[in-house]
């Protein structure tokens, strides 16, 4: 897999497509792996005419890992938060924003579109506000303004989210991703036992860094609301969101599309938060529409 140097660290990252094509960047969410977003998400986006590049976030799968350095925790975070003070964190949003501009800085690329996926859509969104040059369209997908009046994770979800596995043994952890994927997936599109226990393990041998995931909860938890940031952006946008999503509610979509001037919603029942293979052609005609009609219009 390429890696490269972006934002002073090593990116490792993955293209596929004609690289004549039109860029577009797929930036990932929490604790994930580049290889969450699915291949056939990945080809099919491809063969819709873009050079399609997804990457591995800092701190997670096989790009930098930022050993030793310690996030405050989550109860002193949020206690913080609530009183209007910042917590000092490793690394913030907009610090994976950068590397991201970074990536595209160290591949040639002036300006592609912008797709982010939950944590990711938060990434992305800094990319919108803070390098609208760098963007010819944003898609956000399953992710939210930060505004903390609105609704929370559902319980189960975020139980199964900050429940570390029983041990760092192989079965123990494709187990433990198994029963996260199935809690916060899409009721009306489950994933087959045998492939999700099949991806499960490629990425567990892939890389496993439970670290990585501390400090990515401190950079959104001191990122705090960015609803204000969001009504300066003018990258044509576009929002995706699961109306069954437990882990960031589709009010969370719906949110981010009022913020945005002139930006279109568009919300799927039974679509949880993940990328089900039965919703590949409509999430690629969706995105990529969007990507065309942004650049028709530019």
């Amino acid at each position: 897999m390429p890696k490269t140097r972006a934002n002073g660290i090593e990116l490792h990252y993955e293209e596929h497509g004609d690289p004549a094509d039109p860029a577009m960047l797929l930036i990932m969410g929490f604790g994930a792996q580049l290889t969450l977003w699915p291949d056939e998400l990945v080809e099919a986006l491809a063969a819709q005419g873009f050079r399609v590049i997804r990457y591995d976030n800092r701190d997670i799968g096989l790009s930098h890992k930022f050993d030793g350095v310690k996030a405050p925790g989550l109860v002193k975070m949020t206690l913080m938060s609530k009183i209007g003070l910042t917590p000092r964190v490793p690394y913030k949003l907009e610090d994976m924003a950068a590397d991201g501009i970074g990536l595209l800085d160290a591949l040639g690329i002036d300006a592609a579109h912008i797709v982010g996926a939950s944590m990711g859509g938060m990434i992305a969104q800094h990319v919108a506000a803070k390098y609208p040059e760098r963007c010819l369209s944003f898609t956000q997908i399953f992710s939210t303004t930060g505004n903390p009046k609105l609704p929370s994770a559902q319980k189960k979800a975020l139980r199964a989210l900050v429940t570390r596995p029983k041990s760092d043994a192989e079965e123990a952890l494709v187990d433990h991703g198994i029963m996260l994927a199935r809690t916060i997936g899409s009721p009306a599109y489950p994933s087959p036992e045998e492939r999700l226990r099949e991806r499960t393990l490629v990425n567990v041998r892939r890389s496993f860094y439970p670290q990585g995931p501390t400090r990515h909860l401190s950079a959104i938890v001191a990122d705090g609301d960015r609803s204000a940031m969001l009504r300066d952006i003018a990258v044509p946008t576009l929002v995706l969101h699961g109306e069954d999503d437990p882990l960031v509610p589709c009010d969370g979509g719906r949110d981010t599309a009022d913020c945005i001037p002139d930006a279109k919603l568009k919300t799927i029942p039974g679509w949880g938060h993940d990328l089900p293979l039965e919703l590949v052609g409509e999430l690629t005609e969706e995105i990529a529409g969007h990507a065309r009609a942004a650049t028709e219009r530019a």
